[in-house]
């Protein structure tokens, strides 16, 4: 259903891939940006980006699960991070590889950014992802 692309010209990705193809008519979910808030609203992790990237990704595995998807399923993701510490974007890249995005590996892009909408909030995912066919309704 997913056909992960490297491109042979050009240098080798660490843990993502190129591109992404699927065969028209695959249902896709766009996800709005998964923040690191609780249930509640409440911001988790405060100063600490890999805790946040955490609760990101668990966030995210939740919007995922509400589609009928997972981590697994993919295709793309821009990941901001509030920095511009190369060590602080690594760490919160290897939190991404840990979670189980980086199994297809899916096409992603890391940004350092100034600010995002949620006081203090420093990481923020957005994803494109498959709905495999024995999960849709």
């Amino acid at each position: 259903m997913i056909r992960r692309v490297t491109a042979p010209g050009l240098f080798p990705p660490p843990a993502y891939s190129h591109a992404s193809v699927v065969e028209a008519g695959t249902r896709l979910a766009f996800l709005a940006g998964a923040m690191p808030l609780d249930a509640d609203g409440k911001l988790v992790g405060e100063g600490d980006p890999v805790r946040q990237a955490e609760r990101v990704i668990a966030n995210l595995a939740e919007q995922l699960g509400a589609v009928g998807s997972d981590l697994t399923h993919v295709l793309t993701t821009d990941v901001y991070v509030v920095s511009d510490q190369p060590a602080v974007l690594s760490a919160v890249w290897d939190v991404v590889t840990a979670s189980g995005l980086s199994a297809g590996p899916h096409a992603a892009t890391l940004l350092g950014v100034a600010c995002l909408g949620c006081p203090g909030q420093l990481v923020e995912i957005t994803a494109t992802a498959v709905v495999p066919e024995e999960h849709r309704p």
